[in-house]
């Protein structure tokens, strides 16, 4: 098999399941792929290559998944509006809506920023990426809203991935969180790594194991049950905001994920129809690569987590919290 194939292994939990099923409920792969895996002589039981899906397996037994890279086909411009906050020849700052894709993957091949960017760019972004991330040097999640600076040229890019890399670039989120932080403030350090119990998902590891990742937080507002939080980043780990606020016990609202809404809380988020975690990238700042010149930016908080935030504020409060937003 190829060195990039990605390695899932571990034990099956449960005895006397069909293999298709016991493997996906442990590796977190659907039926269909590991159906599919098994067909290609990508898995193994306890050390020997196994094809037949209906083959019951014992609890314990070890099992050794070669997960191959997706190569996905080139990405197409589509005419999808854009909120562009600044622009040059080397650059450009949008302001990324909840509920939009970075870059194309499977399961959501076109309709994304990417696909928006080409058609907005006329296809002038930096080639470092690759065919599926033109020009993407940072990403935000899919359910998140807000700022992300893509690069047109390779020059660009290199630029940024540097300021990325030795953490001089200027990251500050939003967020709603389930009760109040207390401290009001301090800051959150832990390694993050894809969870072994949940392959959707990122953990906290120990040392040693997954990339290193700090946030520092304060508290904006105390809110009913609830809080303002800003975040500042260090590092810009995968759902790194939202693993180290659910590490200190204060997930984000709305996050499907890592957190569960509070009982109290949820009839409000159903009336609001507020179906996301409330996370929204605020600000960002950067050294041009190219002029040298000093840039930041700031988004206001979208409509919908306003709303949230409002409906969560204590009365007499609004003028002064809206002003934070």
């Amino acid at each position: 098999m190829g060195a990039a194939d990605t390695i899932i292994s571990g034990t099956v939990a449960s005895g006397g399941q069909r293999l298709d099923k016991a493997l996906a409920d442990a590796s977190g792969l659907s039926r269909e792929r590991v159906k599919a895996l098994l067909a290609e002589g990508r898995i193994s039981l306890s050390g020997k290559v196994v094809s037949q899906a209906s083959v019951k397996v014992a609890e314990g037994t070890a099992f050794e998944i070669r997960v191959p890279v997706a190569a996905p086909a080139e990405a197409v411009a589509q005419d999808i509006p854009l909120s562009v906050v600044y622009e040059d020849d080397a650059l450009i700052v949008v302001d990324k809506p909840a509920g939009l894709v970075v870059h194309p993957a499977a399961g959501n091949l076109d309709g994304t920023l990417v696909n928006a960017l080409l058609h907005h760019c006329r296809g002038q972004l930096s080639g470092i990426g690759g065919v599926a991330r033109p020009g993407i040097v940072h990403r935000i999640d899919k359910d998140t809203s807000g700022l992300l600076v893509v690069a047109k040229t390779d020059v660009a890019h290199e630029g940024l991935a540097k300021q990325f890399a030795d953490h001089s670039i200027v990251r500050a989120y939003k967020c709603v969180t389930a009760g109040v932080p207390m401290p009001p403030s301090g800051t959150v350090r832990g390694a993050i790594a894809r969870s072994s119990h949940d392959r959707k998902k990122m953990a906290l590891v120990e040392d040693g194991r997954g990339k290193h990742a700090v946030t520092h937080f304060r508290t904006l507002a105390a809110l009913d049950g609830a809080a303002l939080v800003e975040c500042r980043l260090e590092t810009g780990r995968t759902h790194q905001v939202r693993v180290h606020l659910a590490s200190i016990g204060h997930a984000l609202l709305g996050d499907p994920v890592y957190g569960r809404t509070p009982s109290k809380l949820r009839p409000l988020l159903q009336r609001l129809g507020f179906q996301r975690q409330a996370l929204h990238a605020a600000e960002l700042g950067f050294i041009h690569p190219v002029t040298g010149a000093a840039h930041h930016f700031a988004s206001p908080t979208p409509v919908d987590m306003r709303e949230l935030i409002v409906e969560l504020c204590a009365e007499g409060h609004d003028a002064k919290l809206l002003a934070m937003l």
